[in-house]
Formats: structure tokens, sequence, C-alpha cells
């Protein structure tokens, strides 16, 4: 029993080491990671150096930080692989960047937070890094709210306890949300102006499986100037619905599709 013990504690250990790896900073010190995790420094490098044996992490030779090993990449790869989400929506959503020239991220929901399986850059949207594997908030994002159509006003309460401000636009009170998710059911797309971020914007629909729940959502996301959504947000609407469309049906979806009419779409703008 006591080596049970011992032996889940280190397994939680080196879990709580590769974590800390994607928290943000990509190359970290002994002591980094050891603050992180509450080790002690000699535990720390003791883990770190088993990781590295086994292809976990690498250690660079000259500076003697400490990052993700590419053996990793074999576990990322399987899991998405084997995702059913991620294989319907890897064509559809490069696809779509290529067509709009916007980027084009498909996310689930994990927990209190939105989970990213992909996502591909258009010409108009490049980013200096990849999203995929990333979390955010759901309340502050079009992707989040679209995931988040699928759960009632009371179940939203009960996941996000709080709504913290992430800009001057950001959605702080769940009557503010409801009324947002309430529009985004209703013409069949959500969208998120500077709310995450400033200078950004998205466009994104839900994705079905075969029982009709919101398992995913499908958005384009770019630069204020790019995406244009005063101009263009139509458009997008369109092809965003269309393409997650296409993913639920590949998942066994076989609801009616939503495409926002223009009078609809006239009436939302000036609103």
């Amino acid at each position: 029993m006591a080596s049970d013990t011992s032996g889940n504690q280190s397994v939680e250990r080196a879990l709580g080491v590769l974590r800390v790896f994607t928290a943000g900073r990509a190359e970290l010190r002994v002591s980094d990671v050891a603050s992180a995790v509450g080790l002690t420094l000699s535990t720390a490098s003791r883990l770190l150096a088993t990781l590295e044996a086994a292809g976990f992490v690498d250690r660079d030779p000259v500076s003697g930080l400490y990052r993700l090993g590419l053996d990793m990449v074999s576990f990322g790869g399987a899991v998405l692989n084997s995702h059913p989400v991620h294989r319907e929506a890897r064509q559809v959503a490069q696809n779509l960047a290529a067509e709009l020239g916007l980027g084009a991220n498909v996310a689930i929901r994990r927990g209190d937070e939105l989970f990213y399986l992909l996502n591909f850059e258009g010409r108009q949207a490049p980013r200096p890094f990849t999203l995929a594997g990333q979390r955010n908030p759901l309340h502050s994002t079009g992707l989040g709210k679209a995931l988040l159509s699928g759960l009632s006003p009371t179940e939203r309460r009960v996941l996000l306890e709080d709504l913290p401000g992430y800009t001057p636009r950001t959605l702080t009170t769940h009557e503010a949300l409801d009324e947002a998710i309430a529009q985004a059911v209703a013409r069949g797309y959500a969208s998120e102006i500077e709310e995450l971020a400033l200078g950004r914007a998205c466009v994104a629909a839900p994705i079905r499986d075969a029982s009709g729940a919101v398992v995913a959502a499908l958005s384009v996301s770019g630069p204020l100037s790019a995406i244009d959504l005063q101009n263009r947000e139509a458009a997008l609407a369109s092809a965003v619905i269309e393409a997650a469309d296409s993913i639920s049906m590949g998942l066994g979806y076989h609801g009616p599709a939503r495409v926002p009419s223009q009078q609809a779409y006239a009436e939302v703008w000036q609103a």
C-alpha cells in the first residue's frame, strides 16, 4: 500500500512538472519548476532528469533551461487523430481559413474554460504561435458563447460563478451574458468584439453531435481591420454556420441549417 501511494505521488508530481510548461513560458529553470509545483530543488531536478531520459523534456546544453521534448508531439498527435471533432473539423477549418483569409479555430469545453483543438492562420490574420492546446475564458469569446449556448442560464451560473473583465467591453454580469447567448441562439451564431483582447474580433457557431448536443464550436477571428464586422458580418456568419453544420453532419447531426437572412443581420446590427 505504501509503495502504491509513493508511486502515485511520483506520477502526480511528474505530471505537475509537465503542466508547468503549458502555462506560458516555453523554457524554465529548475528553480522555476520547483516553485511552480511546490517541490524542493533536488526533487524537481530529479524529476526533470527522469523526464529528459524519457524524451518528455529537453535541456539546452548551453543555458541549462528545460523545455518540452519533441516526444510529446507523438502523444499530442495521437490524441488529436483519435478525437472525432478534430477528425471532422480539420479540413473544413483549413479550407475556411484559406477562403476567408482569417484565422479558423475549433474548440471544445473543458470545465469552465474553452480548449482549442485546432487553428489555422489566414493571410490577413497571422499569429506568431499556435492556439491548439491553449485555453481561454468562455464568457469573453465568441467560441465560448457558442459553447455556452448548449447550457441553460442556471447551468451557466453554476459553471461560471465569476465573470472577470479583460477589457472595457467584456460581459461581466450573467444578465448581459444571457442576453448575448439568447441573441446567438436566435441568429445561429455568436460574435465577439474586443471582449478578450483589444483590436480583435470573431464570429463563431456551435458544432453538434448526433444527439444534438453542443460538443464544440468553430470560429473565424482576426484583427478588427481584417474581419471588418460592420461590412462582412453577414457573409462571415453564413460561412461559419455552413462550415459548423458540415462538421456537425460528419458527427451524425442532421438538424436544420441556420443561415441568417440579410434582414435579420441588419436588425441585429442596428440594435
